[in-house]
């Protein structure tokens, strides 16, 4: 997640570009037709990690999304006829769904490089805090609330900024103003002009989510559905992400070899650890300023905590793998040094586990439960710097 009030970090694409079909031999710089072995198991990491982490975290996260924003416009459609009963359950149901897409989402962010950044994607749906007085001066502009009723998705994409999109937007439609942040909003503290911009922000969101599933997963590959509403929206892919990691060291693939793939791989992981450390628990509980105090994710939802251990455990799927028997990055690291790669698996679990001890709200507990928080801190921390030990452990084997 990317606050709207720092510039978003990319990673930069590799400038050298393999031009045989065969990877580089990592021995010595040459084209062998043959991979060596710590070639040969980076690749049998990273075919798991695009197939089996990256992939099928997008796709969950763009079905949940899709349902989103269809309870979300049925939501609005049932108020605006004054169907309140129906328009309250579809509330109820978006507030899953939002919570099941926002779980997918947090559980991708070790894997922010590619089309989550390319693209903008990240800080697109995932800038924080809410602009609230942008909000309140634009849900009182009727002329851009007619624009948004007719253009939905497409038009608030084109010129509404970070601070007003994405699942913070919709957080704040769907949970906050019910007293004591304990379920869905109650429906008769919404407007029409509240459901037509929670609907179409819901729409927004919805075509991001697919297009991060279909950049990596490519478009033949996913539904017809999804296919369509890309294409309708003139958001179809321009690059394979997949494609271009599971076929390292080849013509097309931006990477020269599997080694620099899976250095991009744990690169990711240090840097969701440093930001949840150093931002999203660091900012709230270190800083001195309001606006530090203020720098909560999901406090509408009261889902903080769940979204910082979902951030860790997208370093555990990154790192080790997501199904049981997948080769991973954390295989090679063993293989040259057991117990560093065990104990960067124990610090990911021991942060998870120190995470989960903090209580919501974290708007309060980061100050009030100052321990908790600090010794997560920490936790998170340790977790950076071992995988820092573990990319050189990469580099230098």
């Amino acid at each position: 997640m990317k606050s709207i009030l720092k510039t978003s970090a990319f990673i930069a694409m590799s400038a050298i570009m393999a031009t045989s079909v065969t990877s580089c031999d990592d021995n010595n710089g040459e084209n062998t037709g043959d991979l060596s072995a710590k070639e040969q198991t980076l690749k049998d990491a990273v075919t798991p990690y695009v197939n089996n982490t990256v992939i099928p975290t997008y796709k969950s996260m763009a079905d949940a999304a899709i349902n989103l924003m269809n309870a979300c416009n049925e939501a609005k459609e049932a108020y605006i006829a004054d169907n309140n009963t129906l328009a309250a359950s579809k509330i109820t149901e978006a507030g899953n769904y939002w919570k099941e897409s926002r779980k997918y989402w947090e559980l991708s962010e070790a894997f922010l490089f590619g089309a989550a950044a390319d693209y903008n994607i990240d800080p697109h749906i995932d800038s924080w805090p809410l602009d609230q007085e942008a909000l309140d001066q634009l849900l009182g502009n009727n002329d851009m609330m007619n624009a948004i009723g007719t253009g939905g998705g497409s038009y608030v994409s084109a010129n509404l900024g970070y601070g007003l999109l994405g699942f913070h937007a919709i957080e704040y439609m769907l949970f906050q103003l019910n007293g004591d942040n304990s379920g869905p909003r109650s429906i008769d503290k919404f407007t029409d002009n509240q459901m037509i911009y929670m609907a179409a922000v819901a729409e927004d969101l919805c075509f991001q989510c697919i297009r991060l599933e279909a950049s990596w997963a490519g478009m033949d590959n996913v539904t017809k559905e999804k296919q369509d509403i890309l294409t309708e929206n003139e958001l179809e892919p321009t690059f394979n992400y997949g494609e271009s990691m599971l076929n390292a060291g080849q013509g097309g693939s931006k990477y020269v070899n599997y080694t620099d793939a899976a250095q991009e791989i744990l690169q990711g992981c240090i840097d969701i650890a440093d930001e949840v450390a150093e931002q999203k628990m660091g900012r709230p509980a270190n800083g001195s300023s309001k606006e530090d105090k203020n720098y909560i994710e999901s406090p509408y939802s009261l889902n903080s905590i769940v979204d910082f251990a979902d951030n860790i455990r997208s370093i555990r799927n990154a790192y080790q793998g997501s199904k049981e028997g997948d080769k991973s990055v954390s295989d090679f690291i063993a293989s040259v040094n057991a117990e560093k790669d065990r104990e960067l698996k124990d610090a990911i679990t021991a942060a998870i586990d120190a995470i989960g001890k903090i209580h919501e709200p974290f708007a309060k507990n980061a100050t009030e439960q100052a321990q908790a928080t600090k010794d997560a801190i920490n936790a998170v921390t340790k977790v950076s710097d071992l995988l820092s030990e573990a990319s050189k452990i990469l580099t230098e084997n």
